[in-house]
Formats: structure tokens, C-alpha cells, sequence
């Protein structure tokens, strides 16, 4: 019987704690809702364009990550939903809403190919 007791006591004091808008790990839901809205708001690699990048040896570095999320950005802001980043590194098509590169190609493979699909295109 005191097993159940201590059950029912430790969830009474989760659900005062999620009441209070405490989590676990003592954080509140604002702040893990920030956090959370903070990682989507970032430019991300689907699986296929992360493939590419490394197979055709396009090297994404830290400030050109920081490039490609500011021309996502400006897309964003002219309402673009699919848009096509250019650069001397390569093509990048990302999915605005998603904030997703879905795939890439190298700047050889551009001058082969057609792009579709895409609503506006930035020139890096």
C-alpha cells in the first residue's frame, strides 16, 4: 500500500510541477518552446542533399552555411516557397517553409541541368 501511495504522490507533484509550467530537467515550456523554434528558424541538410554535398565534394563551411540561411531568408521575406541558392560552390535547392536543402549539385552539374520546380532563385 505505501508503493502506491508514493506513486500517487509522485504524480500529483508532476502534474503541480506541469501545471507550474515546469518540465523535468526544471525548464519551462516557454523556454523549451523557445529552443525548439530557435533549431527550426536554422537552414538543415535533408538526408539526400547531405549525401550530395559529399559526393560531389561541396564543402559547406560555417559562414557559407551562415550565407545560404541569410539568402533563405531573403527568399522568405518575398514570399518564395522553393527557391534555387547559386553560388560559385554549387546550386542548392532548398523548401523555404521547411527551411530544408533538399538536394545540391556542383557548378559543372549546373550547366546540364534544368531546375523546376523552383519560384525564385538567389544569386550568392
Amino acid at each position: 500500500m505505501i508503493g502506491k501511495i508514493n506513486q500517487f504522490e509522485d504524480v500529483r507533484q508532476l502534474k503541480l510541477r506541469s501545471a507550474a509550467g515546469v518540465t523535468e530537467c526544471g525548464s519551462s515550456f516557454s523556454d523549451v518552446l523557445n529552443s525548439r523554434i530557435g533549431e527550426e528558424e536554422k537552414l538543415h541538410f535533408s538526408k539526400h542533399a547531405t549525401e550530395r554535398a559529399n559526393q560531389r565534394g561541396i564543402d559547406v563551411t560555417p559562414s557559407f552555411l551562415d550565407d545560404l540561411q541569410s539568402a533563405v531568408e531573403k527568399a522568405r521575406l518575398k514570399g518564395a516557397k522553393d527557391v534555387v541558392i547559386i553560388s560559385e560552390r554549387g546550386a542548392f535547392i532548398v523548401n523555404v517553409p521547411n527551411n530544408t536543402v533538399v538536394t545540391t549539385m556542383s557548378g559543372n552539374e549546373m550547366k546540364e541541368n534544368i531546375f523546376t520546380n523552383i519560384d525564385s532563385a538567389v544569386l550568392l
